[in-house]
């Protein structure tokens, strides 16, 4: 396809497609004439996967380059691509300092340790769920951290469920823009179904009987 067709396809402007070509986000088409070049389906969903680390990830160019080219490096195993891919996309923190942290850092690990996991304790997603077990003992909230297996039991479930949808993709590059797209986007959809959740929990566990209240009501009426 022309340059024109890869540009209704994607639904990305003629001007982005040449600077995602100048970038280096885009492999050059296959030049038919000195000023003519013939693009195909991998133009198309490479576009697409810049498009969601861009739109979802909020990744900068230099980022989104770095990790394209990575991803293409042969050899690399497809658990080590959708590794790197989740790694760029998680927010970063410093480790903190003091008792506090330090306790919940060995907290952390030993929360991963009780599920079996494996994890890095520098990594991303230590460090933030550190930060957030120093914040619910700064704050009291010992309920929580009395059911962190449940918390981690659930999050398991939703794993399996993000890892039989990657399973059902046809492609790397789908599979990618699904870690990139779908990590946050899931994360979304995970929150705003634990809200409804919760709702409803409340409703059986703390309601007075036969009262609904207004949120039940609007949720009941919504699935109508």
């Amino acid at each position: 396809m022309r340059m024109a067709e890869l540009s209704r396809a994607t639904g990305v402007s003629v001007p982005m497609i040449k600077y995602y070509l100048r970038e280096g986000l885009l492999a050059p088409g296959e030049r038919t004439s000195p000023n003519q070049a013939r693009y195909d389906d991998s133009h198309v969903r490479r576009i697409r996967l810049v498009r969601a680390m861009a739109d979802y990830g909020g990744l900068s160019n230099a980022v989104i380059r770095d990790l394209l080219q990575r991803l293409d490096e042969p050899g690399l195993s497809l658990d080590a691509r959708l590794g790197l891919a989740q790694r760029t996309v998680m927010p970063r923190r410093e480790p903190g300092e003091g008792e506090r942290w330090e306790a919940a850092a060995c907290q952390a690990r030993e929360l991963i340790a009780r599920q079996g996991w494996r994890q890095r304790p520098d990594s991303p997603a230590m460090l933030a769920i550190t930060g957030v077990l120093a914040g619910l003992a700064e704050l009291g909230y010992q309920g929580i951290l009395d059911r962190l297996d449940a918390y981690a039991e659930a999050a398991a479930l939703t794993a399996e469920a993000d890892l039989d949808a990657l399973a059902a993709e046809p492609n790397l590059e789908r599979m990618v823009e699904l870690v990139v797209a779908g990590t946050l986007l899931g994360d979304a959809l995970v929150t705003a179904l634990r809200r409804v959740a919760q709702s409803c929990a409340s409703a059986r566990r703390f309601g007075e009987e036969g009262e609904e209240g207004e949120e039940g009501a609007a949720l009941r009426a919504a699935g109508e």
